[in-house]
């Protein structure tokens, strides 16, 4: 149970820091993400007993995303009469984030691999996993980009959103979900419950579109 407990430690740690910090570098993803992968390299600690550890702390995932359901339903009604808004915001911010992943793995004359592991880095982890099979990017590629576009996303959209002037809470909490996907998600809700719950159908939205655009491009 050492890997469950340091896991565990790691993350209450950057929650407490982020507290009492309030900057955006202490996001309690990150310090956590950050601790545990450098203990892993120091003790040479495969991944796969790191995964069969740390299990039952995996299998809350399933339960925290459902849980993303109940500000959506409790807020139904705010958010279907902003749906046109909602929709367009979270399609353009994907497919925006979908062209730069594409075009940009090109230019930079990256591997395939990581051409076609980056194309689904704006869906969340899962999804990209399940699309690498259409791809051909290697899953754990896959997975790993996508958590570092979340966690990315969720460090520098924030205050590039400050800046813009963006204060509405849908229009924030919509960028979050369709850019950042689960941990923008997070992050949105610690802002409010509105862009939480315009978060979570950002981040539906984006696990769609980059399913669709994958479907078309291995038609």
């Amino acid at each position: 149970m050492t890997w469950l407990a340091l896991t565990l430690l790691a993350f209450v740690t950057g929650v407490l820091a982020q507290r009492r910090t309030r900057s955006v570098l202490a996001n309690p993803t990150l310090i956590a993400t950050v601790a545990v992968g450098a203990a892993l390299l120091l003790s040479r600690t495969p991944y796969a007993a790191y995964a069969g550890e740390v299990r039952p702390l995996s299998a809350l995932l399933t339960p925290a995303v459902v849980a993303l359901a109940v500000p959506l339903y409790r807020l139904r009604a705010l958010l279907a009469r902003q749906w046109r808004a909602l929709v367009l915001g979270g399609l353009g911010g994907t497919l925006t984030g979908v062209v730069a992943d594409t075009l940009l793995p090109q230019l930079l004359r990256l591997s395939s691999e990581a051409q076609s592991a980056l194309m689904t880095a704006p869906a969340t982890s899962p999804v990209a996993v399940q699309l690498a099979a259409v791809t051909h990017a290697p899953p754990a590629l896959a997975a790993t980009l996508a958590v570092l576009s979340g966690l990315i996303g969720a460090l520098i959209l924030p205050p590039v959103l400050d800046r813009l002037g963006v204060r509405h809470p849908l229009a924030r909490g919509v960028a979050l979900g369709s850019v950042a996907h689960g941990i923008g998600t997070a992050r949105a809700r610690e802002e409010s419950e509105d862009a939480g719950a315009a978060s979570s159908v950002g981040m539906g939205l984006a696990a769609l579109a980059v399913t669709l655009v994958v479907a078309l491009l291995a038609g």
